[in-house]
């Protein structure tokens, strides 16, 4: 393994975990208790991505991540970092989702940089504890959108209400969206299109959809319809879609809370109404952010496989992939909606 992390020397990248003082509070320390209390694995998935985040502060500037993520996911990410740095891991724990959040952020930026979407409605279809608005100054003249449960944008509101309440740094608790709305709303269910354009959302209007970590939580037909909702807005306005599929392997261990997959992502998509498909995997040159230096890691030795094999000949383990994707459409391209479905 690598004695360095994305440049910086592995001590001074890996450092001891320490929880911030409002942490530490009654007021949110009873938020979190909750949240391990109550929510299901889906909405938990959104503290453990946060913790990523948080863990991997060498890459990734989210001052707000800890007080998101709570004490008990941090700590436990930060002992499965432990334990692979003391293991020599060839993949350090979290470093999927350092990759994914890096990939988004960019692909998000040169979007809203693009002369086709400047200015462009920013749309983040379960949203969970995303900190972009607060994040990317390349929000500056986009309208933000959150959609997710009732609770968990609630929550998360609390939360930061908490941290602007308190002596935490005000300049990390301020939007730097144009503006940024908050839309209670299950995607699964068929009015959320609906809520979404009640709280303001123009659909005549360019749009970047972010569907990150999500989609593979529903099932075969509420991911489709989704899908369709969003490629159907090609016709109206360009529109950008960012989202991450799993392979078919990666929903089938016997320990999977996964549904939906896509082992062609890059077929299905244009099958939709999308015309432009750009599909990327975890170690790729732009997937890559200096997180992966050591050449035999399990994403490089992954991309040297066919994407049509589902188990590996060397070890007779599943190939379970994570596909990093871009698709575009725009109402001047010949958008055709009656495309074969190749899904897989």
């Amino acid at each position: 393994m690598s004695d360095k992390v994305n440049g910086l020397p592995e001590d001074q990248a890996w450092q001891e975990l320490k929880l911030p003082d409002l942490l530490n509070s009654d007021a949110v320390r009873e938020i979190h208790a909750t949240i391990e209390k109550e929510w299901d694995f889906l909405k938990r998935s959104a503290c453990q991505t946060a913790a990523g985040r948080a863990l991997w502060k060498h890459a990734i500037h989210d001052p707000l991540a800890d007080l998101l993520a709570g004490e008990t996911y941090l700590r436990n990410l930060h002992e499965k970092i432990k334990n692979d740095r003391l293991n020599n891991a060839r993949e350090i724990s979290g470093v999927i989702l350092a990759v994914r959040t890096l990939w988004f952020d960019s692909r998000l930026e040169d979007a809203l940089n693009s002369p086709t979407a400047r200015a462009a409605q920013v749309v983040l279809l379960g949203a969970g504890m995303d900190t972009r608005a607060y994040r990317l100054s390349c929000l500056k003249d986009s309208d933000v959108y959150e959609v997710d449960f009732s609770g968990v944008l609630d929550v998360k509101t609390t939360i930061l209400q908490a941290a602007a309440d308190s002596a935490y740094d005000s300049q990390h608790i301020m939007s730097k969206a144009k503006s940024l709305t908050r839309v209670a709303a299950d995607i699964r269910e068929n009015d959320w299109m609906e809520k979404l354009e009640t709280a303001g959302y123009i659909p005549q209007k360019s749009t970047v959809w972010i569907l990150e970590g999500i989609i593979y939580y529903l099932t075969q037909s509420q991911a489709m319809q989704v899908l369709r909702i969003l490629a159907n807005k090609c016709v109206l306005a360009h529109t950008v879609l960012l989202a991450d599929f799993m392979n078919k392997p990666s929903t089938t261990l016997s320990n999977s809370v996964f549904q939906f997959y896509s082992d062609w992502p890059d077929h299905l998509l244009p099958s939709l109404g999308f015309t432009n498909v750009k599909l990327s995997q975890i170690g790729d040159p732009d997937a890559h952010f200096g997180l992966l230096n050591d050449p035999l890691n399990l994403f490089n030795r992954l991309r040297s496989l066919p994407r049509s094999l589902q188990t590996n000949p060397d070890d007779g383990k599943p190939c379970c992939r994570l596909y990093l994707v871009e698709a575009s459409g725009s109402p001047d391209q010949n958008v055709s909606h009656n495309g074969p479905n190749t899904q897989s």
